[in-house]
């Protein structure tokens, strides 16, 4: 059996549900080591920051799916959408700890979105992430219609761009990391482009 083939058939035996249970724990364990100083002189930035990055990395791995399958070999997507939950979930931790415990005022909040454009962003990418999440589930599938449902999570690809951007216009000064990931962003994108465009031909 090829190393392939072993990851497929491990993958294949661990549940989606594992996923959750590892992913809601790290969230919290993130939490814990913010609130006794195990993050530094600036918890709440630093716990933002670390939510942030790890949603868009799960973005990423959520993207990358069917490129592995298709040019690999490597078969996650009994995993895809406990991937594209557990996105929405840092998403939306990385969102309540900058409005909760940062901005703390909806005024303020307000104020950021509309002056500073890489909030801007990062509000219209998860805006578009909102109704990602809310459908992630089979009921919404037989309810919409598996074309319909395809179709609108769809919404991942801008969304995807616009998180890379709001990373990108986040640095302060020039920071080789944030620009790695869009360049990842851009050409994840464009190989699913790419595949799409060849099965219409």
């Amino acid at each position: 059996m090829s190393a392939t083939a072993r990851i497929n058939a491990t993958v294949r035996r661990v549940p989606g549900w594992v996923l959750y249970v590892v992913g809601a724990a790290y969230a919290g364990w993130l939490f814990y080591l913010g609130a006794t100083g195990g993050l530094g002189v600036e918890p709440i930035e630093a716990l933002e920051h670390r939510y942030g990055k790890i949603a868009f990395q799960l973005i990423l791995v959520g993207l990358a799916v069917t490129p592995l399958r298709q040019h690999l070999g490597l078969n996650l997507m009994c995993w895809r959408r406990a991937i594209g939950v557990l996105a929405f979930f840092f998403v939306l931790a990385h969102f309540l700890v900058w409005a909760v415990l940062d901005v703390q005022q909806i005024s303020a909040m307000w104020a950021d979105i509309v002056k500073r454009p890489y909030v801007t962003i990062g509000m219209v990418g998860f805006l578009c992430l909102i109704p990602l999440g809310l459908t992630s589930n089979n009921w919404s599938v037989r309810k919409m219609g598996a074309a319909a449902w395809r179709k609108l999570h769809r919404l991942v690809y801008p969304a995807a761009v616009l998180g890379a951007v709001h990373w990108v216009w986040l640095a302060r000064g020039f920071q080789l990391e944030p620009l790695i990931y869009l360049a990842v962003t851009l050409t994840l994108l464009a190989t699913r482009f790419r595949t799409q465009k060849a099965r219409v031909a």
